[in-house]
């Protein structure tokens, strides 16, 4: 009887110490020597269209109160491009890409990026819109044969070819001209294209100068925004990444606390009033839990990248999903 007590005990503190060990080793390698602190910790800042979490966390200092009493400072890096944000990370540049398209985030580690995804930013399907300023076009099905302009490779471009989907269609029936947010909100405005890609203030400001709403991603595209860590930094400091989520699920629950304040903040950041400020404000959720719903979007926007040829190696999603503690993220 006392064996077999003896052995129970010892299975028990065995499948613990695996346990401990597997919760502190990120990559599925032998953990290693904890690493030197860094002098410091570099952040995208990215406010449009508008990034209400990172707008305060920037302006409010609440990362470098945080990593101060470390004697860490911080620097924010105003790095708007997906492709360009996953490249600096790439090259050691940056630690947190703290507000990156879920396309770019899918692209760079298909093709060997060392990058984890920490949490979702934000999910905005009212914020991606087609818009047109021709009376004739009613609907989807009323693109056929129009010029459309938007950026490739985006969110934007997947509501397209996913609205033409769903209306029997490809993006072979449509004149799609790859251009930014701003190009094409210019050209929609000057008449050298039938409809625009846009999303938030350019979208907004459109619709306020006559343009109107084919359609919004409602039930086409999420719009998933993450923010994600390099596996590096991850796997040498944990605590910091950590430390890094406290301080952005804080910034959360006082946006939920102070919408007034918070609201005239932004508009005040992002140049607009407060009245669409608000509007605007509404159709996001930044919620940074990580959700089944949320890996499945992910999941077709993967689909959406290979089918159309913009990327050629599959990768798992759940795999690049980074866990800084032992808690499950994805419920």
């Amino acid at each position: 009887m006392r064996k077999k007590k003896f052995l129970a005990l010892m299975l028990t503190v065995a499948m613990g110490l695996f346990l401990f060990a597997g919760c502190g080793n990120n990559s599925g390698k032998n953990n290693k020597k904890e690493a030197k602190n860094p002098k410091e910790i570099n952040i995208t800042y990215v406010k449009a269209p508008l990034n209400v979490p990172s707008i305060l966390e920037k302006n409010d200092n609440l990362f470098e109160k945080e990593f101060s009493k470390d004697g860490i400072g911080v620097k924010f890096h105003e790095i708007t491009s997906g492709p360009d944000q996953t490249a600096a990370l790439a090259a050691g540049e940056l630690d947190f890409l703290h507000a990156l398209g879920g396309t770019s985030a899918i692209l760079a580690a298909s093709n060997g990026v060392d990058l984890k995804i920490l949490n979702v930013y934000s999910r905005a399907p009212k914020g991606f819109m087609i818009l047109t300023k021709d009376k004739k076009i009613k609907n989807v099905k009323d693109l056929k044969g129009k010029k459309i302009a938007g950026p490739k490779g985006t969110v934007l471009h997947q509501l397209l070819v996913s609205a033409l989907d769903k209306n029997g269609m490809s993006i072979k029936d449509v004149k799609f001209v790859n251009m930014g947010i701003p190009e094409a909100s210019a050209a929609l405005s000057n008449g050298s294209v039938d409809a625009a890609l846009l999303a938030g203030p350019a979208a907004l400001k459109a619709e306020n100068n006559g343009a109107k709403l084919v359609v919004n991603g409602e039930g086409l595209v999420d719009g998933t925004i993450v923010t994600a860590v390099s596996g590096k930094f991850l796997n040498e400091h944990p605590d910091f990444v950590k430390r890094f989520e406290k301080v952005h699920s804080e910034t959360i629950e006082y946006m939920k606390k102070n919408k007034d304040k918070v609201i005239k903040e932004t508009a005040k950041e992002v140049g607009l009033t407060d009245k669409e400020t608000r509007e605007m404000y509404s159709w996001y959720n930044f919620d940074p839990q990580i959700t089944k719903s949320d890996i499945k979007d992910l999941e077709k926007t993967q689909d959406f990248l290979i089918k159309n040829g913009m990327q050629k190696k599959k990768i798992d999603i759940n795999s690049k999903i980074g866990r800084a503690s032992c808690r499950e993220r994805v419920s």
